[in-house]
């Protein structure tokens, strides 16, 4: 299950990149059957499963449980919220640190009601989204994870949060108020029901996707409209003109999601690209047009973080045809650049050289074989505001799975006013923007923005601690109250 909006989908190497670029976007709005791309084999499917079971190896995956608790099921996975980190858990069949002794009916109250046999789950499961399950779904989710290799080991790191968000028993409030965090729409064809249910529960979007409210829940009036989280920026995937993916066509979505990337548009790193890796990348085609055709078809959300449409006259192009495949020709016409412009010279280009191209190239274009991601045109390096791509810089990505490159960050190597040219030089020579001004300010403040905690989250140890001294003079006043009374009578 990925990272709730309290932690962490996907900017320069990792946003899906927005409708301004339409210049690049195919307007196929309509049955994708004839162009879809093919089904990707799907793990732990086999023969000597039974039906059930191999739909329960579906639905994990539909449901993106590995981006969590991972491939073994093993958890340790640490989720980032402004009430500080949850670790995910064992979901394997061990007895001692799994769900070996889950019934049926347990798996079910966990994911529906976020209740555990013992305990209540802190959200960052993200139950309130899985609360719309379907039975049959659950019946062959806990049928499949009966069949995983039970590892009798619990995580590293145990979650504790502070007081008062360690009494889990706040949970009971918290989901009164937001349980379950979508409605259905009416009006939808069957498409888009279906479509509606993967996005809604098992993929639960929303869950990095919408911003919160004051109390963490989701804000249903922004739905899918984009949120903050930590250092990343899961962005507006409503079909917003200006600043969501109005113009990408029903194929570019599933293209998307199946691949992780859209040629000089989108390339899937961070929290996008573990939900392609371990999960969207699996799903039936049918299932992908599906979750395409909802997405167009939900409430437009603009919002101020737009994108500059993109000028393809601006962008660079290869020195060659087979340059992003070679690695001795990247090398070698890196060092050539590198020349070029003066080996220690402190200019954004030179900059960009030393600490960049290396990976993404001299032109922007990466290195497919080796999964660096390419970055002419994102839309990421054209949003407005820079937020995104400076934080990145500042620091880095991991890799999607274990296999992925990871990029380090440059917030202790580089200053702000370095940051902030290779951010302008990227924005111009990538971007295909006219101007980029930003900053060493601009960079400093990015860099200092902290997590942006609701109020109630912010000072809820205060709050608690009014609330039981509060609490203890009402008990008094009323135990005086009855002992007055007992003494005039």
């Amino acid at each position: 299950m990925k990272p709730l909006s309290m932690m962490l989908s996907m900017l320069v190497i990792g946003m899906t990149s927005n409708a301004a670029m339409a210049e690049g976007a195919s307007s196929v709005n309509t049955s994708l059957a004839n162009t879809s791309l093919p089904n990707t084999s799907l793990p732990n499917i086999s023969p000597a499963n039974s039906e059930l079971v191999n739909r329960g190896v579906y639905i994990a995956r539909a449901a993106d449980c590995m981006a969590c608790h991972g491939e073994d099921y093993t958890g340790g996975t640490p989720i980032e919220t402004p009430m500080g980190e949850i670790y995910s858990t064992n979901i394997t069949p061990s007895k001692r640190y799994g769900i070996g002794d889950y019934t049926e009916a347990d798996l079910k109250n966990a994911l529906q009601k976020g209740r555990a046999p013992n305990h209540m789950l802190y959200p960052a499961m993200p139950y309130p989204s899985y609360s719309g399950m379907k039975e049959e779904d659950i019946s062959a989710l806990f049928a499949y994870l009966q069949t995983v290799p039970a590892v009798d080991e619990a995580p590293k790191e145990k979650t504790d949060l502070p007081f008062p968000f360690n009494i889990r028993s706040l949970m009971i409030g918290w989901n009164l108020l937001n349980v379950p965090s979508t409605e259905k729409r009416d009006g939808l064809n069957e498409t888009q029901k279906r479509g509606e249910y993967l996005v809604n529960n098992l993929e639960h979007c929303g869950t990095c996707h919408t911003p919160r409210n004051s109390t963490m829940g989701f804000d249903k009036s922004m739905y899918l409209s984009g949120a903050q989280l930590g250092h990343w920026h899961a962005p507006n995937i409503t079909p917003d003109e200006s600043s969501g993916i109005g113009s990408w066509s029903e194929q570019d979505i599933v293209t998307y999601l199946r691949t992780g990337e859209l040629d000089q548009r989108a390339y899937a790193g961070g929290p996008m690209g573990e939900a392609v890796a371990h999960s969207t990348r699996y799903l039936k085609n049918e299932d992908l047009s599906a979750i395409a055709s909802y997405l167009k078809a939900v409430p437009a959300v603009q919002t101020d973080d737009k994108v500059s449409a993109v000028d393809v006259s601006r962008l660079p192009t290869p020195i060659n045809e087979s340059i992003t495949h070679d690695l001795l020709a990247q090398k070698e016409y890196l060092k050539q650049a590198k020349a070029a412009v003066g080996n220690g010279s402190n200019s954004p280009e030179s900059l960009y050289l030393a600490t960049c191209g290396s990976c993404h190239g001299v032109d922007g274009y990466g290195q497919p074989d080796a999964r660096y991601a390419p970055i002419v045109g994102l839309s990421s390096i054209r949003r407005e505001r820079p937020d995104a791509l400076v934080n990145m810089i500042l620091h880095g990505v991991e890799g999607a799975t274990n296999t992925s490159p990871i990029m380090p960050g440059f917030s202790d190597e580089l200053n702000s006013e370095q940051i902030a040219g290779i951010t302008n030089y990227v924005r111009v020579n990538f971007g295909g923007l006219t101007s980029s001004d930003v900053n060493a300010s601009d960079v400093d403040r990015i860099a200092n923005t902290g997590v942006d905690k609701p109020f109630l989250i912010k000072y809820a140890g205060l709050l608690a601690i009014i609330g039981i001294i509060v609490a203890i003079a009402i008990i008094v006043f009323i135990i005086r109250a009855i002992l007055r009374s007992r003494r005039r009578a």
